[in-house]
């Protein structure tokens, strides 16, 4: 009983809420029509004033190297380009230290089972934070070697792998070494990966996906699909009674 009358107060809220915003929006008003904000920030004067010794050009070339075969975000230096305080952050996985990241990284072995093209484009440096840089990357992998299990076919067709397209950041100090390296997905919807980027990613596109829902497709939960389906009768409660 309580829970029909917690529905029922419920839609009865979201049919009066709907009445409350109006189906035409107003004229501006005259302060409205004098105040103009700029959509874009003025990046010339923010790295001016930025006190961050190295330039972001010079802060990019760094970022290249550490991403290089050389480095391999301190997989193949010892972790050398990293600095004592740094973490991995991402969507999550994270935060997690330097030792931690490094081990985890040493345990996957991606590159011993994928042959990978990173696909990176659009480094740029953040006017807002002049010490982090940020690129986007379309990770495609071919499976080369057996991966959790999984080996390459052998009737000759392809594991191929194209993971959602990823906005990746890497931080620094002064002295060029990397603080935080993390990375997101941008676009569920694209790829074969489930819409999942980093590990979990490549997991999931061999059919070994980790036994957790993070390492899943996303899917909404009940509480957020019932507001959602609410709020749908919401809505149509209340065109039937305008129509009324």
């Amino acid at each position: 009983m309580r829970i029909q009358t917690s529905v029922l107060s419920l839609l009865l809220l979201l049919s009066r809420t709907a009445d409350a915003f109006p189906s035409s929006t107003p004229a501006a008003s005259a302060d409205a029509t004098t105040t103009k904000k700029t959509m874009e920030i003025n990046v010339e004067k923010a790295f001016e004033e930025s006190t961050f010794p190295i330039t972001p050009a010079d802060l990019i070339k760094r970022t290249k190297e550490i991403l290089g075969p050389e480095i391999g975000i301190g997989t193949k230096d010892a972790g050398n380009c990293l600095a004592q305080d740094f973490e991995f952050c991402a969507a999550v996985v994270g935060p997690i230290g330097k030792e931690e990241y490094l081990k985890a990284l040493g345990g996957f072995e991606l590159e011993k089972s994928f042959d990978i093209d990173q696909n990176t484009f659009g480094f740029t440096v953040s006017p807002l934070q002049t010490n982090r840089v940020y690129w986007f990357g379309y990770q495609k992998a071919k499976l080369i070697a057996p991966f959790m299990g999984v080996a390459p076919k052998d009737n000759g067709e392809e594991t191929l792998l194209d993971l959602p397209p990823q906005c990746f950041h890497m931080d620094f100090d002064e002295a060029g070494n990397v603080t935080e390296f993390g990375f997101y997905t941008v676009d569920r919807r694209y790829g074969n990966t489930g819409g999942l980027g980093g590990a979990f990613g490549y997991f999931y596109g061999v059919g070994k996906p980790l036994p957790i829902p993070e390492a899943h497709p996303y899917k909404p939960s009940f509480r957020f699909r019932a507001l959602t389906w609410l709020g749908s009768l919401g809505r149509w409660m209340n065109r039937n009674k305008k129509s009324n």
